[in-house]
């Protein structure tokens, strides 16, 4: 089998459409839908409509979505990509998103395999722009070189990875539902140890302020003057804080100068951040490990010697919380808090000693939780890499589909 190798744009129609640039601000109820970066999964399949956005505005031609146009996403999310399929509502595209709409001698279905395919995301990777975020342009996507079979060969491909790819999707959606489930019950846990189970309120509580030393938020970084690609100082932002963690994946450095300048936002271990933005309240307390970092945009809540740390991450992370974040929250986009409010939190008053006692029996409890969960996640992450590994083999004609359904592949 003769395969053709070829510059991504010269499969295309043309060399890439940019996306509408319209702020949030200018979302609406009704209209056409407006697909972004974050409504595309780590599959490739559109979210549900549950967090869709609208734009009520006259949609130009290049900015309509036919079935078969291939959206692949330029920043953030850098190289994910969503095969157009029929869409139930009037749709289009933001600005963060770059159309590739196929030759009607290219299977769409093949196009999208193929850059989901390891050598296509690597050819991201290497030509990729980093300052705060990565930024892929439609130029850089339109001169990546693919590989491809004729036209019939390539329906065969896309066949054979529709059918195989739905299996292992399949098995890891079965995963996730366990895995939610599992937090599930770890949130219930944790919510038993603060509510009385008759009323769901706290018996006596008071306000944080008076349990802390201070309560403070975390700098606004100006990119163009502070963010640096090495050396620095480490930078927590929302995205690091998952409540009860601190992920140390996708971390920004900020410049000393600016670290400096912003030094009332130093970090010390046993302070507990609070995520503002997105997922309003997550909290975990700071390790050792980023003793003297920064923070941005995180509220910095600095306990008091009556106050264990861990006690009120607990507390900030259960469904009591929750609730008087979502009642202190404001914005009809994004809902964010502030410091103000984070200063109300009634906290209940009880000794050091019932504190740790309670943080003991939580940890105690959660452990096999979180032990099963991180099993389902390793399980998760295993799955992701035989997908990727089953689409890049059969796109760059490792073997013959025809024959291969049901063999153990690479």
């Amino acid at each position: 089998m003769k395969w053709t190798s070829a510059r991504l744009k010269h499969l295309c129609l043309d060399s890439g459409q940019y996306g509408l640039n319209v702020s949030a601000q200018d979302y609406s109820s009704t209209g056409h839908r407006l697909i972004r970066t974050s409504d595309i999964d780590e599959t490739g399949r559109l979210r549900g409509s549950e967090s869709a956005v609208y734009v009520d505005v006259p949609i130009e031609p290049r900015h309509e979505v036919l079935p078969g146009d291939l959206l692949l996403s330029r920043s953030g999310t850098l190289g994910r990509g969503l095969l157009v399929g029929n869409l139930r509502e009037k749709s289009t595209y933001a600005g963060y998103l770059v159309r590739f709409r196929p030759l009607p001698t290219v299977e769409p279905r093949f196009m999208a395999y193929t850059a989901a395919s390891e050598p296509f995301q690597a050819a991201i990777r290497a030509d990729a722009v980093t300052s705060t975020i990565q930024n892929f342009n439609a130029e850089r996507y339109a001169n990546i070189a693919v590989k491809y079979p004729d036209l019939a060969e390539q329906r065969r491909i896309a066949d054979f990875l529709d059918a195989e790819t739905a299996r292992i999707d399949r098995i890891r959606d079965l995963q996730k539902q366990a895995h939610n489930l599992l937090r599930l019950r770890r949130d219930i846990l944790v919510d038993e140890a603060f509510e009385n189970r008759d009323d769901g309120r706290l018996a006596s509580s008071r306000p944080l302020k008076y349990a802390v030393r201070h309560v403070s938020v975390g700098i606004v970084v100006r990119p163009a003057n502070w963010y640096v690609e090495a050396g620095g100082v480490p930078a927590l932002r929302g995205v690091n804080v998952e409540p009860g963690r601190i992920a140390a994946d996708d971390l920004v450095r900020i410049s000393v100068e600016g670290h400096t300048f912003n030094a009332k936002s130093m970090l010390h271990a046993g302070d507990v951040v609070v995520v503002r933005t997105g997922q309003a309240g997550a909290a975990a307390v700071v390790p050792e490990s980023f003793d003297g970092a920064n923070c941005i945009d995180l509220v910095i809540i600095r306990p008091g010697p009556g106050l264990e740390p861990k006690y009120l991450e607990y507390l900030l992370n259960s469904g009591y919380a929750g609730r008087r974040i979502d009642e202190y929250s404001v914005g009809s986009i994004q809902a964010h808090f502030n410091v103000g409010a984070m200063k109300q939190m009634p906290v209940p008053i009880v000794d050091i000693e019932t504190q740790r006692d309670v943080v003991k029996r939580l940890d105690q409890v959660t452990a096999a939780v979180d032990r099963t969960s991180a099993t389902i996640t390793r399980q998760l992450a295993l799955l992701a890499e035989r997908r990727q590994a089953l689409i890049t083999a059969a796109v760059t004609g490792q073997f013959d589909v025809t024959t291969a359904r049901g063999a153990d592949l690479p």
